[in-house]
This record gives C-alpha cells, sequence and structure tokens, in this order.
C-alpha cells in the first residue's frame, strides 16, 4: 500500500441522542469533539437515528423533526382559504 493517502482508522464513539444509545466502532469519520470512553479519549459523533431508534429495526413510528422540516412543509403547502 502507498504510504500517507489512506484516512486514519480509529475508534470512534457515536451517540444517538434521541435514545440515548451509544456504539463504540472503527471508522474514519471527522470528529470535531472528544470524549473519555472506558479510560480512553476517542472521537465523539451525535447521530440522530441508529438501528436503536431506526422505525424499520423498533417496530414504532415516530416523527423526529430537529430541524423544523414538518413544520416548514406544513406551512408552505397548507390550503389557503
Amino acid at each position: 500500500m502507498k504510504k500517507d493517502i489512506h484516512p486514519e482508522y480509529r475508534e470512534v464513539l457515536f451517540h444517538d441522542i434521541s435514545v440515548d444509545f451509544k456504539l463504540l466502532t472503527k471508522s474514519t469519520i471527522k470528529a470535531k469533539e472528544t470524549i473519555e470512553h472506558e479510560g480512553k479519549t476517542v472521537p465523539y459523533v451525535k447521530i440522530d437515528i441508529s438501528s436503536a431508534s431506526h422505525p424499520f429495526y423498533t417496530g414504532t413510528q415516530k416523527i423526529l423533526d430537529t430541524e423544523g422540516r414538518v413544520d416548514k412543509f406544513k406551512k408552505k403547502y397548507a390550503r389557503r382559504k
């Protein structure tokens, strides 16, 4: 393999903030934050949906609107009287 062309492959902690589920896995993602986990400092990435909260895996349906998209859609396409 060529030197210095591959991204760094390291342990990263992904945190599903909607159900407080944490997953430590290896990834090449660039993270801005770090966190202390089991005595090691690892990169930390917040995510909105994971297998612990996705409707396909959980069998439940819920609306996760973190950026106001539903209200924006309703306002834009609301029937005018």
